[in-house]
């Protein structure tokens, strides 16, 4: 028997800004370009005590596609292409747009919803980070956007729907990540390790994840009103090697944290197609640079 999609498919969305999405329907290729700005207003110390940043503040624009196929009801595949420009005021700049690592997930929905059980929608995400983007050799540090590394990741996500006073649509997503490199990068000269000329050795980013939940409230048909809330982690990346002197470095770098919020509105013209404006915020954390992202998605389903 073919899927039937729910009665909550009558609410157009678009999908928030942070939370990941579920499968989609059998058949449909679905195609998300993202493009933002990100600007660096302070940052978080080692006791989460906030203060300006350090000149000269690093600046990026930012373009992530997400591009997404449902080969069964119940079982997508799904990658990102990531290309990014980066600079700091007297202090480099990227040499023209570089592509970085790219995911690649499958994602199989193990439960199916039932809005009027309140039963939730449930997906599993196993995937790989893929090391495409440039880390070593650097012509310029602006340029190392890769780890050189390949990362495992896995998520579980949550997707549930309900029906509010005035026949408003609000969902709800949660989902939590975990990323963990399976193999080091072999490091030479300038890397995006922060390492200089004449160093040799290996790196690897060390474990991460972000836990959060989205709103989306569909004020009609067509515009929706959506907010998210994450907590991001990291452990220190490990470096090892000897530098242009000869001399041995084993270090292990800072473990950093946050919270951050992206309210949003979304635009959309039909089930198919939509866009949405917002920007992310960083409103506590440590070892971490404070950060407003604007940036907008459009949506499209073929």
């Amino acid at each position: 028997m073919a899927y039937e999609p729910p009665a909550y498919a009558d609410q157009w969305y678009t999908g928030s800004l942070v939370s990941p999405s579920g499968t989609t329907t059998s058949g449909i290729l679905n195609i998300e370009p993202y493009f933002s700005y990100s600007q660096p207003v302070g940052a978080f110390d080692a006791h989460n005590r906030s203060g300006p940043e350090k000149h000269p503040y690093q600046r990026s624009f930012a373009n992530s596609t997400l591009i997404k196929y449902g080969i069964t009801p119940d079982f997508s595949i799904q990658f990102h292409t990531v290309v990014q420009y980066g600079w700091k005021h007297n202090d480099g700049h990227s040499h023209g747009p570089k592509a970085g690592d790219m995911p690649l997930d499958l994602i199989y929905r193990i439960l199916r919803p039932d809005p009027k059980r309140y039963i939730p929608a449930l997906n599993v995400f196993v995937g790989m980070i893929f090391p495409a983007g440039d880390y070593k050799k650097l012509g310029d540090t602006q340029d190392g956007i890769g780890t050189g590394a390949y990362v495992f990741r896995f998520a579980l996500t949550e997707q549930s729907t309900y029906t509010l006073p005035g026949h408003h649509q609000l969902r709800l997503r949660m989902w939590n990540w975990f990323r963990r490199a399976v193999t080091s990068a072999q490091l030479q000269d300038v890397t995006s390790y922060g390492t200089a000329m004449g160093f040799r050795g290996k790196g690897q980013p060390g474990m991460s994840g972000q836990t959060g939940f989205s709103l989306e409230y569909g004020i009609n048909q067509s515009w929706v009103v959506a907010m998210d809330l994450a907590r991001d982690w990291a452990n220190g990346t490990r470096l090892r090697g000897h530098n242009a002197d000869g001399q041995y470095i084993h270090t292990i770098g800072k473990a950093s944290g946050d919270w951050q919020i992206a309210p949003a509105m979304e635009y959309n013209w039909n089930p198919r197609w939509g866009i949405i404006v917002g920007s992310s915020f960083y409103f506590a954390g440590h070892n971490k640079s404070i950060q407003i992202t604007p940036q907008f998605a459009i949506n499209s389903m073929f």
